[in-house]
């Protein structure tokens, strides 16, 4: 027991779910992306280096769930439109309004990059300090392009629990957005307070004590500027267990 206790102790569990209004099964669970590394060439490859191989131990892929393909055309008054163009896209169109949005412009980092936003159900949490990044798909080359640069993120999941989403600079608007079902559409990556340790993701259930915290932090962005500066709150108010493996 002491042995299986100290094998558990040198790894860090960190929980996924997926909190989809309708819709849930076209979203894949968060997948290692060493699973599809190949073989090395030889003992100086690539996939021998030991800075890779802690990169990519704790390195996840999230799926894009469904085809689409999107067009950004500036009107006549200089406001930038989404066109969701019908011929690449299996998200049809009232689904992509519930979904896809350009961001107000004062929320943009340039005045000549307007920022695309798709939601996503995907959240992550963990009873230990863990942060979590979020960043574009770095070994995957989409073809064609994305005509911009992803937005990317960082914040502790142990006491801010809440769903992602995905958003692009575009940079490049004479080019159409293409995301194709299957292909990954970001990566996570997770830092821990002890670097050594191991991580191991697992499905979370939804209890209701996870799901009360929760509500303490869904939709504080539009109360508050600086929801960082919830932190310490948040925590004051965190039961000492919000992570349930879900069982099946």
């Amino acid at each position: 027991m002491a042995r299986e206790a100290l094998r558990k102790s040198r790894v860090v569990d960190v929980g996924w779910m997926i909190d989809a209004e309708e819709a849930e099964f076209i979203y894949q669970a968060p997948l290692p992306v060493a699973r599809s590394r190949s073989a090395p060439l030889s003992p100086k490859a690539v996939q021998n280096c030991p800075a890779v191989n802690a990169f990519e131990a704790r390195c996840f892929e999230v799926l894009v769930p469904f085809d689409l393909r999107l067009r950004c055309r500036t009107g006549t008054d200089g406001t930038p439109a989404l066109m969701r163009v019908p011929e690449g896209s299996s998200l049809e169109a009232p689904a992509a309004k519930k979904l896809v949005m350009i961001m107000p412009a004062e929320s943009w980092r340039s005045p000549d990059r307007p920022v695309v936003q798709i939601q996503s159900p995907y959240l992550f949490l963990s009873d230990e300090l863990v942060y979590i990044n979020q960043t574009p798909p770095l070994f995957h080359y989409p073809d064609p392009p994305r005509p911009g640069v992803q937005v990317c993120g960082r914040f502790p999941i142990d006491v801010w629990p809440r769903k992602l989403a995905w958003a692009m600079e575009w940079v490049d608007q004479s080019k159409d957005l293409v995301l194709k079902r299957g292909e990954p559409w970001f990566y996570v990556t997770f830092e821990t307070m002890d670097p050594s340790r191991g991580l191991r993701l697992i499905e979370a259930a939804s209890t209701p004590e996870l799901e009360e915290y929760r509500r303490g932090v869904k939709s504080v962005v539009s109360y508050v500027s600086q929801a960082f500066s919830l932190f310490p709150t948040a925590r004051s108010r965190r039961p000492k267990k919000l992570l349930v493996k879900r069982e099946r």
